[in-house]
């Protein structure tokens, strides 16, 4: 049920859920209250404005993503921890696996198996039946891990872990179970890796963040601030800016949350 309601209360926090919520509240008071009405409009105007500009989304990125940001030569550890969230399983009609923008999370850690950073990978992540369905995301991420080239004897999956929290429980019982007590490598998202590395940390495994999928650039924010054009475009409302924006505020609240059950 918490994994249920995680997922359906904050839609009503996000600025497109909110901004609906509001259009409600505007639509009932219409009747009795007009003046009110136009006020509630106006804010949910406001709403979908703000967090669409893209110095508002970039700035939320940057904020969580810039946190970590990975040195020019990782280090070598003991295992290659990559959490799942990236990949949509083989469900008709896609011909095979497919990968979503965090489907990066893969690629990066085979990569640094492949550079010999440590000489295990650790897949993390199941599935939610009534999300998105199939087996474990941790399978599908194996497959592509050896396809790759990455030996199966390389492979360990954890095929339950359904939220991050569960990721580093899980990963820790590999950990204990395999007799592995030193560093590892943490592969997710940057703007995902801030809470990730706290709740790994609380299970105290030490990890060292490798992450990837980055959203805002250098470039990103030097063209924002330096040309015309780019100030004209990102005064616009655009909507892949409200999809960011929203990302960033779903990990600002994952945070707060994560910190009142106690797993960070």
């Amino acid at each position: 049920m918490f994994l249920f309601l995680s997922k359906l209360l904050p839609l009503f926090i996000y600025p497109l859920g909110l901004s609906c919520l509001l259009m409600l509240i505007a639509v009932v008071l219409l009747w009795w209250y007009p003046k009110w009405s136009a006020l509630v409009i106006l804010l949910a105007f406001t709403v979908i404005l703000v967090f669409s500009n893209s110095w508002v989304s970039q700035e939320l990125i940057k904020s969580l993503e810039w946190q970590n940001l990975p040195p020019e030569e990782l280090p070598s550890a003991e295992a290659i921890v990559v959490l799942g969230g990236g990949i949509k399983p083989a469900n008709p009609p896609r011909p095979w696996i497919d990968f979503s923008d965090a489907g990066d999370r893969i690629l990066h850690g085979v990569r640094l198996y492949q550079q010999s950073k440590a000489p295990l990978i650790i897949l993390s992540g199941g599935r939610i039946d009534w999300k998105d369905g199939g087996p474990p995301e941790s399978g599908d991420m194996a497959e592509i891990a050896e396809a790759m080239g990455v030996p199966k004897t390389a492979i360990l999956q954890d095929t339950d872990s359904q939220n991050t929290y569960q990721n580093a429980v899980n990963v820790k019982q590999i950990l204990d179970k395999k007799a592995i007590k030193g560093t590892v490598l943490l592969v997710t998202s940057a703007l995902h890796t801030p809470r990730s590395k706290l709740v790994f940390k609380k299970q105290k495994i030490s990890v060292i963040a490798a992450p990837t999928d980055f959203i805002v650039t250098e470039k990103d924010v030097q063209e924002r601030q330096n040309s015309w054009q780019g100030i004209l475009l990102n005064i616009i409302p655009d909507a892949e800016n409200l999809q960011n924006s929203t990302k960033a505020l779903k990990e600002y609240i994952g945070i707060v949350v994560y910190s009142l059950r106690g797993w960070l």
